[in-house]
């Protein structure tokens, strides 16, 4: 039974932890998880009475816990602990002080709902006797960490059968378990938080704002005029993606026009689709930011600030934009697509453990330092995506990034077959 059950457990949190990640879990006890990853390592905070006794563990791995403060790993991981600890909040807050900004804590712990079977497995010699005295319900958890300085990002229940039945156990697991009525009374809970707090940094961070364009010659010159100031140095990066119209010439004539009051960059994609345009204009960016503009401006430039402002305040790390909150303009959006992305959106939230209200906006931002992380293992879902949206989403919840919507007004396409002003919307000179 412990073997299996711990075979589950590093399969989930391998899907968080890669390869390259350094991952450190905080008094083990058993070196059947973190000990068990080839780049794992193990710290005790106290070594006169660890949950087993040390020589269980390979002497490579256990590592001094004022070392583990140097290198801030990728990953912190605490097991079971919150059952038997007797001050949890201090638990935290030595984890907080171990983590760096984008250090992530995975934290695991049981259902109240399994304590009486919990109980009669250890009778019966199924587990180790521990002494469990604590049972949190999720609320208890999810408030000890923000007293500590840390914000939930997502909870996942896990593990209707731990112990194996050949078949049966990994069909129940995998297929039954995250149905919305049965994860209720899976045994096993993974907390994803990130620590906060940190004093903002002084320089504002400056934006790459990559625009695809396909069949969008009327719409170029006014992005560049109506695109606002952000960060102190932002630029612009059209990239043109196979049009049959003039779009090609007007984004060279823009870069000729107004390229002396600002940072024009401009290229045609190699490949086809949105999403390899999206990717070539991100390997030629050089800004701290990363952020994305349909050039048929569906949505208005005007309202980039609010996602500026939102990953430069820490409020998010991969900021989406929604659809599905204001009204949209009429004929913006037909009736089919519509449910469309109210069915992706669901399907997202359901499969990633995050709420999503839409998936296909086009508008999308992460910083430059995330994004190349995500890159680094887009292979882990292959290219499968033309549009960008579904592999900067599975990649941002994959990292266990803090992921914020914000909500746009959404127009028809103002796409013009000749250079003239769209209308601004409504309320704006």
């Amino acid at each position: 039974m412990r073997d299996y059950f711990y075979s589950q457990l590093r399969r989930y949190i391998g899907l968080f932890v890669l390869g390259q990640n350094s991952v450190v879990e905080i008094d083990p006890t058993t070196p059947l998880l973190i000990g068990k990853f080839p780049q794992g390592k193990v710290t005790f905070r106290s070594r006169t009475q660890p949950a087993e006794p040390v020589n269980e563990f390979d002497e490579r791995k256990v590592v001094k816990i004022e070392d583990v403060a140097d290198t801030k790993p990728d990953y912190l991981v605490i097991s079971g602990l919150i059952h038997y600890e007797r001050d949890i909040q201090s638990m935290f807050a030595q984890a907080r002080a171990l983590c760096s900004p984008e250090t992530r804590l995975v934290l695991t712990y049981y259902s109240s709902m399994w304590r009486p079977l919990a109980t009669l497995a250890s009778k019966f010699g199924l587990r180790r006797r521990v002494p469990e005295s604590n049972w949190l319900a999720h609320e208890d958890v999810q408030n000890l960490l923000t007293l500590e300085d840390f914000e939930l990002i997502r909870l996942d229940q896990k593990i209707l059968i731990p112990f194996y039945i050949p078949l049966i156990s990994g069909f129940v697991n995998r297929c039954l378990a995250p149905l919305p009525l049965l994860r209720t009374l899976c045994l096993l809970n993974i907390a994803i938080a990130r620590p906060i707090g940190y004093a903002a940094p002084k320089a504002e961070p400056s934006v790459s704002i990559v625009v695809p364009a396909r069949n969008e010659a009327g719409n170029i010159e006014d992005i560049v005029k109506r695109l606002p100031d952000m960060g102190p140095d932002d630029e612009l990066i059209f990239i043109e993606g196979n049009s049959t119209d003039t779009t090609w010439n007007a984004i060279q004539e823009v870069q000729q026009r107004y390229g002396s009051e600002r940072s024009i960059l401009i290229a045609q994609q190699d490949g086809k689709g949105k999403g390899d345009a999206v990717r070539k204009g991100f390997s030629i960016a050089t800004k701290d930011v990363l952020m994305i503009l349909d050039a048929d401006m569906t949505v208005p430039p005007e309202d980039l600030p609010k996602f500026y402002n939102a990953i430069k305040d820490g409020k998010g790390e991969f900021i989406n934009g929604t659809r599905l909150v204001y009204p949209m303009e009429k004929e913006a959006m037909r009736f089919f697509n519509l449910l469309g992305n109210k069915f992706f959106a669901l399907a997202f939230s359901f499969v990633l453990g995050q709420r999503y209200k839409d998936t296909l906006c086009g508008t999308k931002v992460i910083s430059r330092s995330n994004y190349l992380k995500l890159q680094a293992n887009r292979s882990y879902f292959g290219d499968f995506d033309p549009f960008g949206d579904f592999d900067l989403i599975f990649g941002a919840a994959r990292m266990g990034l803090k992921i914020v919507e914000v909500p746009i007004g959404y127009r028809r396409d103002c796409v013009r077959p000749v250079p003239r002003p769209c209308a601004p919307p409504a309320g704006r000179p």
